[in-house]
């Protein structure tokens, strides 16, 4: 293979910044349970010439980048510029974090008027978190959900409500949680009011004709900023 004795060096330091080509492959190599030498013989290349793919990203050999994607067993564009749909928070913290209590206003404040959470609730094989659209209507939480879904809890039973924000460039965000007892929403004119709502309209589609009220027993808060 082309590269032999190629210099070395470059792909630890690029995999040191943990948003490189170097280092995706390496978290990869790691979870496969491969050697680098592994790696690089599978992908028919020396290590020498794996280190310089890796330090030069894709203006070097698309080719080989693309054995080495094969070998590790992920896509091309995965392996050269990362996963576009990663949960928040992959960048470092902030070097001097303060977490701060929310006063129950300010928690109201954050959740604004829709947008989507989490609904913890308690069931037969255990606890479960569903992601949810939610308004906030006065001083509580209202969903809309299947009436066979799992979502479709019964009255009087308590649920927990969370929704946050991440500020990825800043390392910092805040998060609200509301636990109440659930109230179903039945009066017609409450439901055509909610449903005309900016937000009512549940991302995920379909019939859900049953609208349920978190009515809250506590709320509760907390901010995370860098000083």
């Amino acid at each position: 293979m082309q590269g032999e004795g190629v210099p070395t060096g470059g792909a630890a330091g690029a995999a040191d910044s943990g948003d490189s080509v170097a280092a995706r492959a390496s978290l990869r190599r790691e979870q496969l349970g491969l050697t680098r030498e592994e790696a690089a013989r599978r992908a028919g290349m020396s290590v020498a010439y794996l280190d310089q793919l890796e330090r030069l990203g894709d203006s070097f050999d698309p080719g080989a980048h693309m054995r080495l994607a094969a070998v590790l067993e992920m896509p091309y564009d995965e392996l050269m510029t990362g996963r576009r749909d990663t949960p928040p928070g992959r960048r470092a913290a902030a070097p001097h974090p303060v977490l701060m209590r929310l006063a129950e206003r300010e928690c109201w404040e954050r959740l604004g008027t829709h947008g989507i959470g989490r609904l913890g609730l308690s069931t037969e094989s255990g606890p479960v978190v569903l992601p949810m659209n939610f308004l906030v209507d006065g001083r509580s939480v209202v969903y809309r959900t299947e009436h066979d879904g799992p979502a479709a809890v019964a009255e009087g039973t308590l649920v927990a409500f969370e929704a946050d924000h991440i500020d990825e460039r800043l390392s910092s965000g805040w998060s609200v949680l509301v636990t109440g007892d659930a109230e179903h929403v039945t009066d017609p004119g409450t439901v055509r009011s909610l449903a005309e709502r900016p937000g009512a309209r549940p991302w995920a589609g379909g019939r859900r004709d049953l609208w349920v009220r978190v009515v809250p027993g506590e709320v509760s808060g907390r901010t995370i900023r860098a000083v």
